[in-house]
């Protein structure tokens, strides 16, 4: 069927109310009209939705959509009959929500040809008696929404997916529209092979959302930071994602507590109450959901103002897709990310005992994510490049980077240094196991490979792994290096390495931007002061006051003979350098600073802050103070007095419905806070003695920070994580409390 230009702007000012198509929707549209099977790769916020819907109403017979999400379904339909009155049976969905009267309606309306648009969850697709039905139907297209989840390289990849072919041609030859917002050049391989559609019209839109503002922060205090930033943005709307169901309750009850009209949503919830409270949101009722990934995914909400994650998605497809969430309607949008490299292991526990091949493609995606949070370079550039798209400017001004850039460095030599690495070596390897052999680490994959022996082992083991990762990370950016995505990551030189590596010339790269390994899921305590979003990103204050905050700690730390970060460790400087503590009441409100610390330490920080504050006329934040939910203050209190009476560390656990982790990360907390606990009892039944020599005389002596990674990387294989956060723990306690 042709239908003409001037007939589509028609239907479209009749059903939608628009006068113009955005980008490419139009020529989209007539192709599939034209009855070719279509690619789209389109941004959220770029109209995706149209591309489907439009033609569903012009063309005779119904349109199939499916599509992963119920919620994303319902959305839709309700939307579609919003804009048709009197037309209830226009659109339908088909899924395991569905009673029996409402799935004869659907049947009914179907088989009578009202239906134009049929959305159906590819679990139901696969039913018999649904194959049945839809043989029965004339069907204009098929629309695959969501489409990278038929590829294992995807973020959200679904087995049932890639059966979605092998169903139609049960069903129906007809045109296909494969639509995503996110596909890097290996995933939409994957969807148009899967789809037999090879040969489809392939439409790409720029992934750049020039509205976006894109931030990584610490997660060192997360929960006093997102109360601060909501309370400092009233009104606007916001989704907060947290990956397990527990943390939306738990931070859902925390906004409400503050004071934020909040709810949360997550797959565990049952269906009602799902609904209920993604249209509170739709309806204004509440500014913010906290939510699983399972939230937003064609929702249409366009004045979204923040997206912030609580914790770090498992890859760059998953957090581009969900931060593009924000400002749909072109209009301000802020991404904030919450990270710290325990959330990474955390990550990389849950893959295990999964396929062999499933645990590579999933490690590979977490390591670009975390590539990308440490990175010093304009994120959006990142993101880009990611996505097979150059960003041609250096600075976006719309990311911390950007705003707050970090020094720079001629990088020539270090470039030449990495290409003459894998020039050298036989076969291919991942930028781990590269930056390792320059990094000089001995590990076990390395011996196996004899790289210890490598002329180049060790030559720049000053820099550490970090450093050089960050090296070859920039060369792929720059198109000197190539990542083999097929076989893992395999690093190889590209034509124009070779060039540069025959050719050096001045090359500015940027170290990458260390985290602290601080307190992930604090805290209870309240805080003062509400520092404007500008003024904290990346880690602003008062530089000034921070300077001299470090030198009286440097000064105590001499005298006491006291690791410096014992004593306050810098987001706790940070802090003071933001709200200006003039007494100890105020200071232990401050992040990682409790009344333990604050009466230990706290006297020449206070007098300090005081007279620099009288001297310069500072006018000091008001208070703002963040209500703790009674139950988490509970739990510390129960677990002080557990420790006391010496419990196992497993009845502490399971009386609070906590796994091991949580519980040591809730200890974290405690002794960071300044609170002296005593676990030798536990300590002596799970490490060894001679181990817990090493690892205390390690941050007694050695650890220029309290990084757990840091003191693993430099203590070796043989030590666990767990034992390494237990000591640490003990020392703390001891030494600075």
């Amino acid at each position: 069927m042709n239908l003409s230009s001037a007939h589509l702007h028609a239907q479209l000012k009749e059903f939608f109310g628009w006068d113009a198509f955005k980008g490419n929707q139009e020529e989209i549209i007539m192709r599939l009209i034209e009855g070719k099977d279509v690619f789209v790769l389109m941004p959220t916020g770029g109209g995706k939705s149209l591309c489907y819907q439009l033609p569903a109403l012009c063309l005779p017979g119904t349109a199939v959509v499916i599509s992963p999400l119920i919620a994303l379904m319902k959305n839709q339909v309700d939307a579609i009959r919003g804009f048709i009155h009197n037309k209830e049976g226009i659109a339908h969905f088909l899924n395991s929500s569905l009673n029996k009267t409402q799935a004869a309606e659907v049947r009914a309306d179907l088989l009578s040809g009202t239906t134009k648009l049929l959305y159906v969850a590819p679990e139901s697709l696969t039913k018999e008696e649904n194959i049945q039905l839809l043989q029965q139907l004339s069907i204009s297209f098929y629309a695959i929404d969501e489409a990278h989840c038929i590829s294992e390289w995807g973020h959200d990849f679904r087995p049932e997916y890639r059966r979605i072919r092998e169903i139609i041609d049960q069903i129906q030859k007809a045109p296909i529209i494969a639509l995503t917002a996110t596909a890097t050049p290996k995933v939409q391989s994957d969807i148009q092979k899967n789809l037999g559609m090879q040969d489809a019209c392939v439409f790409k839109s720029s992934f750049n959302r020039e509205n976006l503002y894109y931030e990584i922060r610490d997660k060192s205090n997360p929960r006093r930071d997102i109360i601060r930033f909501i309370k400092d943005n009233p009104g606007k709307s916001g989704i907060i994602y947290c990956l397990s169901r527990k943390k939306v309750e738990e931070i859902a009850e925390l906004l409400t507590v503050n004071g934020i009209k909040a709810l949360p949503y997550h797959a565990g919830m049952d269906a009602a109450t799902r609904a209920h409270n993604q249209d509170a949101f739709l309806m204004e009722e509440v500014d913010v959901i906290v939510a699983t990934i399972a939230f937003g995914m064609g929702i249409d909400k366009p004045d979204v103002r923040f997206v912030i994650h609580y914790d770090i998605p498992k890859s760059l497809e998953g957090y581009y897709q969900e931060t593009g969430r924000a400002g749909r309607d072109g209009r301000e949008g802020q991404c904030i990310t919450f990270y710290s490299y325990k959330d990474i292991l955390r990550l990389e526990k849950f893959m295990q005992g999964k396929p062999v091949s499933e645990q590579e493609i999933g490690k590979q995606l977490l390591m670009e994510t975390v590539s990308y949070a440490e990175s010093n370079q304009c994120r959006r550039k990142i993101l880009l490049n990611y996505f097979g798209e150059d960003y041609p400017a250096d600075n976006c001004g719309m990311c911390d980077n950007c705003l707050f850039p970090k020094k720079q460095f001629d990088g020539q030599e270090e470039m030449c240094t990495v290409m003459e690495l894998v020039l050298s070596l036989p076969e291919l390897f991942k930028a781990d196991h590269l930056a390792g052999i320059l990094a000089g680490v001995d590990n076990s994959l390395i011996k196996s490979y004899n790289h210890h022996r490598h002329e180049l082992f060790g030559v720049g083991h000053d820099r550490g792994i970090r450093f050089w990762n960050a090296v070859i990370r920039q060369g792929l950016m720059l198109h000197l290096l190539d990542k083999d995505i097929e076989r893992y990551g395999l690093i190889s030189v590209t034509k124009a390495g070779y060039e540069f590596y025959e050719h050096p010339s001045p090359l500015m790269l940027t170290e990458d931007r260390e985290f602290v390994d601080g307190e992930d899921d604090d805290d209870d305590e309240p805080a003062v002061g509400a520092g404007k979003h500008a003024q904290t990103a990346g880690g602003g204050g008062d530089q000034q006051l921070l300077s001299m905050l470090k030198d009286v700690r440097r000064d105590i730390s001499r005298r006491q003979d006291l690791p410096a970060w014992v004593i306050f460790s810098d987001p706790s400087l940070e802090d003071m350098s933001i709200q200006y503590p003039v007494t100890l009441d105020e200071l232990k409100n401050c992040q990682g600073v409790g009344e333990g610390k604050a009466r230990k330490f706290g006297k020449p920080f206070i007098e300090l802050i005081a007279k620099y504050v009288e001297e310069n006329d500072i006018i000091r934040p008001d208070d703002f103070v963040v209500k703790s939910v009674v139950n988490r203050s509970a739990n510390k209190v129960y677990i002080i007095q557990s420790i006391d009476r010496r419990l196992p560390f497993d009845d502490i656990a399971r009386a609070k419905d906590m796994d091991l982790d949580e519980l040591i990360t809730e200890i974290e907390s405690i002794v960071g806070a300044g609170t002296k606990l005593n676990i030798d009892y536990y300590i002596h039944q799970t490490v060894d003695d001679d181990k817990l020599d090493d690892i205390y005389d390690y941050f007694k002596e050695e650890a220029p920070t309290d990084s757990v990674i840091d003191a693993l990387r430099e203590l070796g294989p043989d030590y666990s994580e767990e034992e390494v956060r237990l000591v640490r723990i003990k020392f703390l306690s001891e030494v600075g409390n």
